[in-house]
């Protein structure tokens, strides 16, 4: 199944074209850890990257666009990531799993450019709701990712449904417990994220075993 960016004026077709987008992508992320969104502007983007403005208009309209598509590339960043964690599980540690899903997202938190502020979808006010859209697009992925390594259930589309349904609300509660862990602690409050892991097992065993 592809995942590549969808909200794009101009999908690349050569590789030059995809190399001058992961650029302005990477200049993009490194400038949010510096400036801000608030503070980020297409010029500078555009500078970092060593591309004319133009360039940057060709793929998007605007900031937010750019950041979104940031975001996009994100989720796939972390969903390969994953993947690679849950070839070396196997196929019934479900705890193992979630672990590896948690501590993934855990590590480009506090590694990946830009991560810190735009995960996997734009960035929000702090006192402001989550993201539903993003969330929701991630918990389809995650649930894609377990499914195909965990097994699906005798019941089906059914027990798709159900898993879908549990991971969002894995993925919602989460995203709350872990925003308030990162503002606690740039590194993360290691006490919050013991308690989300035992919450992500504790909700999920009802679901998985």
């Amino acid at each position: 199944m592809s995942h590549a960016h969808t909200n794009l004026r101009r999908v690349p077709v050569q590789q030059r074209s995809a190399d001058r987008l992961a650029r302005i992508l990477d200049a993009g992320a490194a400038l949010l850890d510096e400036t801000g969104y608030e503070q980020l502007s297409t010029r500078a983007v555009a500078d970092r990257a060593g591309v004319p403005i133009g360039s940057v208009y060709r793929f998007f309209p605007n900031k937010r666009a750019l950041v979104e598509a940031l975001a996009e590339r994100n989720l796939e960043v972390y969903a390969g990531r994953v993947v690679t964690r849950l070839e070396a599980i196997p196929e019934r540690e479900w705890r193992a799993a979630i672990d590896a899903v948690l501590d993934e997202y855990l590590t480009m938190k506090r590694s990946a450019a830009g991560f810190a502020l735009v995960d996997f979808g734009p960035p929000v006010p702090a006192a402001g709701p989550l993201d539903e859209e993003a969330n929701r697009r991630v918990a389809g992925r995650l649930t894609e990712l377990l499914l195909g390594h965990l097994g699906r259930g005798c019941d089906g589309a059914a027990t798709d449904a159900r898993l879908l349904r549990a991971v969002l609300v894995c993925v919602q509660a989460a995203d709350a417990l872990l925003q308030l862990a990162f503002r606690a602690d740039p590194e993360g409050d290691p006490d919050l994220i013991a308690e989300t892991r035992v919450l992500l097992h504790a909700y999920l065993a009802g679901v998985l075993e």
